[in-house]
């Protein structure tokens, strides 16, 4: 785990502070005086040896005891100040120094002593002798000798000179030649021999006395002592300084201290202040979430108001880049929004930080260098400026922004600036929050449209199903009529114009019953040029009489893969629609061009790989479309008339999806809008280009067998058989055909298999049916490509799959077709009117 730089830097700190604090005390100071203790006593002891030593001398020192113990004390002193200053060399040397000198001075003390104690005894004794001597002979020439020899020794004592010694000399022989031993004989000698040892003695023990006193003054111990002194005032000098730190480190932590504690203060009015901001968010909020749709602008503005009044603001806004767009503004009594703001305001926060989202502090314009950004804030009369924003997947940008107009901002960032990304989330969620309810409301007013139009799709279905069975039946007469008249007459005209019509109308059909339903439709290269004819022929009969068609000629080369019923259904509901916003005068301007893109484009509703596109425009003179409805115009049932339904563009889209292409559009106020279609372009056959004749392809009396359970359609379909050339054979139950074909498997050139119920006996049919007859060709008839399960009917055997009720020339090329491929390994399905010639 890492510790933070503070937990490390605490013990640093108070080892600094406890190292600071221990050579601020001077510990060595103890040392020094404890040297300087020594060194004193030293002194002492060296004076009190001297002192003892001449006591000693004039006898009123009663033992040596005291020279013994001073002795001692000298060399204590000596080895305490070797202790204490171990760590310095010259003052060692210095004291080896005062200790070699102190040797000699204790040698001379030790002689001294010895002389001394045979001085001291010789004149014990010299005085007791003389005393009885004297008192013995009172009135002799003893006595007076005595007494004249007594007081020669004792100015001896006096005085050790040469010429005293020569004078106690002399008295000493003329003592000893006056007295020869006689009475008194060992008294006399002892007198004699103690005054011959006094004379020789007192000499030696003065000299002793006298190079005692005479001994010069050590300057190594001055040295000592100036060495002990100098580190003593070092070591002083050295704690002061270390003190001296210590108070500037004190000072210092006091500051800290009423640093932090200021900040402390700051930092708890903040959170006071951040707590209290924190507040009146969660209590815009509650309030928000409270209004109703028609009074959320209002309270919004109200939070806006609240918000600001907190941080000192004059103006605030929230402004939403969605679509719709959104914008709420408050400001102060007489403090209005200049021109283009706060409209500008998403623009200078990107100048700010064009990177990432966030939030934006300005607390004193004056503080920016002079640039577009300061130029830009003092244009709209801006002090200080804070605003967060915010920028979602989709491109949509929200921004709360608060203007300082009267002075700087003087809050702190880190406080409750730090909180405007949660204010900005807070109406951001109560602006979506509506959104979505809105959403909801318009979704469930789409449900209810929705229900209404499944109701009315499945009626529309019911009636289409009917009305396709009688088409059925036109198409089917109308082409054996056409067959049986005579070409490129007026009666073949007229039934070709029938059978067009017809066609048309079961197309128109087809639609209804796939309304609302996903289906596989069958595409093929269509041409756009013969698209566009067979639209406009159709939009002549519905457009108003002041709406003019301008149709620009078709490159031959626009060629696309696609249903041409919807191809055609695209051109005529962009056409409708744009003659519908130009409210019947106007013109409509239809456009087809071919590119070739070598890079990948995006388009207002869609993004083109590289290659070949054709593109259809359609082009009108009207009102344009505003952003707000630019934005929704594909979306489901968005419509801007009252009696539309909101699915032609819808439309139009996704059949352009589904193609691989996408669309374009655009619109601007009172100058017209222009949709362009931009749909992948294909190498185009012969057949898309130029058109063929249309042949029925008769059979050569092959028999068919024939399965429809309805007897009507079924005799109607044996007819139509019949007429193409064929022999059918019909039954209007499968058990009996599969036991037709069990009896003679040989009859049956092809099967021809229509409505069965349920629908999946249709499947088991042509399963059992390929069981049987491998080699059959089987033409399936469905009301329509949702009944049919293309891998099953693949896997069960089946050729091809032809509208229900079929058309003569449908089911004459299907058959012809399953007929000259009977030969193929494996079946295919084929829809209804597909030229195999054009798969891959």
């Amino acid at each position: 785990m890492k510790l933070p730089p503070v937990l490390i830097g605490i013990p640093l700190l108070v080892a600094l502070l406890t190292w600071l604090a221990l050579h601020a005390v001077n510990i060595d100071a103890g040392q020094y005086d404890h040297a300087l203790a020594a060194l004193e006593q030293f002194t002492k002891a060296e004076n009190a040896l001297h002192r003892d030593v001449l006591a000693a001398r004039i006898g009123i020192l009663r033992n040596y005891d005291p020279l013994v113990r001073e002795a001692d004390v000298l060399d204590s002193s000596l080895e305490q100040l070797r202790q204490t200053n171990a760590a310095d060399p010259d003052t060692m040397a210095a004291i080896d120094r005062v200790a070699a000198s102190v040797a000699g001075e204790e040698r001379l003390v030790e002689q001294f002593k010895s002389y001394n104690a045979l001085l001291q005894n010789s004149l014990a004794y010299f005085g007791l002798f003389s005393s009885e001597l004297g008192d013995a002979d009172r009135t002799g020439r003893l006595a007076p000798a005595v007494s004249r020899l007594a007081a020669a020794m004792l100015r001896f004592t006096l005085d050790t000179s040469p010429a005293t010694a020569d004078e106690v000399k002399v008295q000493l022989d003329e003592f000893a030649g006056q007295f020869p031993p006689a009475d008194n004989a060992g008294k006399v000698q002892a007198l004699l021999a103690h005054g011959r040892l006094l004379h020789h003695i007192l000499p030696e023990t003065d000299n002793l006395l006298r190079t005692l006193a005479l001994l010069p003054p050590r300057q190594d111990e001055d040295d000592v002592r100036s060495l002990i002194l100098g580190h003593e005032a070092a070591s002083r000098v050295t704690a002061h300084r270390f003190r001296s730190v210590l108070y500037l480190i004190s000072l210092l932590l006091v500051a800290l201290l009423l640093y932090l504690g200021l900040q402390l203060r700051m930092r708890a009015a903040m959170l006071r202040r951040r707590a209290a901001f924190e507040h009146a968010i969660i209590a815009a909020s509650m309030h928000i979430l409270q209004a109703g749709h028609h009074d959320f602008d209002a309270a919004v503005e109200r939070t806006l108001g609240d918000m600001a009044e907190f941080l000192g603001s004059d103006r605030s806004y929230f402004l939403l880049s969605d679509s719709p767009a959104r914008m709420v503004v408050w400001s102060r009594p007489g403090m209005s929004f200049p021109a283009g703001w706060p409209e500008q305001a998403p623009a200078l926060a990107t100048r700010f930080n064009p990177v990432t989202e966030g939030v934006i502090h300005v607390s004193a314009v004056t503080r920016l260098p002079r640039g577009p950004d300061r130029d830009l804030c003092e244009r709209f009369g801006l002090k200080g400026w804070a605003c967060a924003w915010s920028l979602d997947q989709d491109g949509s940008r929200a921004l709360l922004g608060f203007d300082a107009l009267r002075h700087a901002y003087r809050v702190n960032p880190a406080g409750e600036l730090s909180l405007l990304r949660m204010a900005l989330d807070t109406v951001l969620n109560a602006f979506r929050r509506q959104m979505i309810e809105q959403d909801k409301e318009l979704l469930e007013t789409r449900l209810q449209q929705a229900r209404r139009m499944e109701i009315i799709g499945a009626l529309a279905s019911g009636v289409a199903h009917n009305f396709n069975n009688i088409i059925g039946a036109i198409l089917g007469y109308a082409e054996m009529a056409e067959a049986q008249s005579p070409p490129d007459g007026r009666i073949a005209r007229n039934f070709e114009e029938i059978r067009r019509a017809g066609q048309r109308a079961r197309e128109l059909v087809g639609q209804i019953l796939t309304f609302g339903r996903r289906r596989d439709v069958h595409r093929e290269p269509v041409s756009v040029g013969a698209a566009v004819t067979e639209a406009v022929s159709l939009l002549h009969a519905s457009l108003p009489p002041g709406t003019a068609l301008i149709i620009h000629e078709t490159p031959q080369e626009a060629v696309v893969l696609a249903e041409p019923v919807q191809l055609q259904q695209l051109i005529f509901n962009l056409c409708t629609n744009a003659a519908q916003a130009m409210n019947g005068h106007g013109d409509i301007v239809v456009e087809t061009e071919v590119h070739e893109l070598p890079e990948g484009r995006s388009l207002s509703h869609g993004y083109l790989r590289p290659g070949r596109y054709v593109c259809i425009s359609v082009a009108d003179s009207g009102p344009g479309i505003d952003d707000a409805t630019l934005g929704r115009i594909f979306e489901p049932f968005v419509t801007t008339r009252a009696n539309g339904n909101g699915l032609g563009l819808t439309t139009v889209r996704e059949v352009v999806r589904e193609y691989g292409g996408a669309m374009n559009v655009q619109s601007a106020q009172r100058q017209g809008s222009r949709f362009e279609a931009w749909l992948p372009c294909v190498a185009a056959p012969e057949s898309a280009l130029a058109g063929e004749t249309r042949q029925l392809q008769r059979g050569h009396g092959e028999t068919v067998l024939v399965v429809n359970d309805n007897r009507t359609q079924l005799l109607r379909d044996e007819e139509i058989l019949a007429v193409l050339g064929y022999e059918p054979v019909g039954f209007t139950r499968a058990d009996d055909a599969l036991a037709s074909c069990r009896m003679a498997p040989e009859r049956f050139s092809a099967a021809v298999v229509g409505r069965l119920v349920p629908a999946g006996e249709a499947t088991a049919f042509v399963t059992e049916l390929h069981r049987i007859l491998p080699g059959l060709p089987v033409v399936v008839a469905m009301g329509s490509v949702e009944q049919v399960d293309a891998e099953t009917l693949l896997s069960a055997g089946s050729f091809e799959v032809v509208s229900q009720p079929f058309v003569p020339a449908e089911m004459a090329a299907a058959l012809a077709r399953a007929l000259a491929g009977s030969g193929q390994d494996s079946p295919q399905i084929v829809a209804a009117g597909e030229d195999p010639r054009a798969r891959p």
